[in-house]
């Protein structure tokens, strides 16, 4: 083939992209199955202790708890937030939810902040993971759904999976940016104590970069949100799954009342864990 051959029969990026999904779904189909049990595992039991206890504990637990972090105005619209919620019958569909974007953080976190951490302490490796993090955020988050169906099936886990290639990205720029604006004074003086390079991360630079860290939960947390709608399309239940109903029989009333409660959700959570972050400083 020459040349001009070559380029008008362009770059067969898709056919490369398909064969690779191709080759991973034929053999690591068992250690995928592996990962999904994991996932689901771990799903039942965030769901059972939020779905199996009356929903005045959970609130009252979350309540409590935002009045702990962040103050008794976050307490107050906790409170009656999550009543409404109650109120209008989304309770189930909320603990869905909720327990979706529980176990997505808890994955983003997993994965997340050790690649942070990496980043922060080892130039080469920001550099390899910069271009890599740009491709993820651009990407429309749709194009995830292809290959999370393609190597889990419907339901709970592609979502999660989808969800977390999603939402990952802003705790990993966010950890290495924190741990890089470290004041060099402090690294000094760990220097000069004879501290090793695990005690400067695990009780300087870690600590001192808490809130940026967290500031990088919280934004995760956010755009683990904008996902439930999203991965309502391939079986995760929950609002997301009220939204699309409420739009395909137009009726506004459920969808309004299933995007309240996301509404809900998100700024208690949002509070939270920004109140965390201020606690850290």
């Amino acid at each position: 083939m020459t040349l001009r051959e070559w380029a008008l029969t362009g770059i067969p990026v898709g056919g490369w992209v398909e064969d690779a999904v191709n080759y991973l779904e034929a053999h690591f189909a068992h250690a995928f199955d592996a990962f999904s049990n994991v996932l689901l595992a771990i799903h039942g039991v965030i769901s059972a202790v939020l779905g199996g206890a009356p929903p005045w504990a959970v609130i009252a637990g979350f309540a409590l708890l935002a009045w702990a972090i962040a103050g008794r105005g976050v307490f107050v619209f906790t409170l009656l937030g999550l009543l409404l919620t109650l109120n209008i019958g989304m309770w189930p569909s909320f603990v869905a939810t909720l327990a979706l974007v529980l176990l997505a953080e808890l994955v983003v976190v997993i994965i997340g902040l050790p690649l942070g951490v990496l980043a922060g302490v080892s130039r080469p490796v920001a550099r390899v993971l910069t271009p890599i993090l740009d491709f993820m955020q651009t990407m429309p988050p749709f194009v995830y759904l292809i290959p999370a169906v393609t190597f889990f099936g419907l339901g709970v886990v592609p979502g999660v999976v989808a969800t977390v290639i999603f939402s990952v990205p802003p705790l990993i720029r966010l950890t290495n940016f924190g741990l890089r604006q470290v004041p060099g004074d402090l690294i000094e003086a760990a220097d000069a104590f004879g501290s090793n390079r695990w005690q400067k991360l695990t009780k300087v630079q870690l600590p001192v970069a808490a809130p940026t860290i967290m500031a990088g939960v919280n934004q995760s947390i956010m755009l683990n949100l904008s996902m439930v709608v999203i991965a309502a399309l391939i079986g995760a239940e929950g609002l997301g799954g009220d939204v699309i109903r409420g739009m395909n029989t137009l009726n506004i009333g459920l969808g309004f009342e299933a995007g309240l409660a996301i509404v809900v959700m998100a700024i208690v959570l949002d509070r939270i864990t920004q109140g965390a972050g201020g606690r850290r400083r």
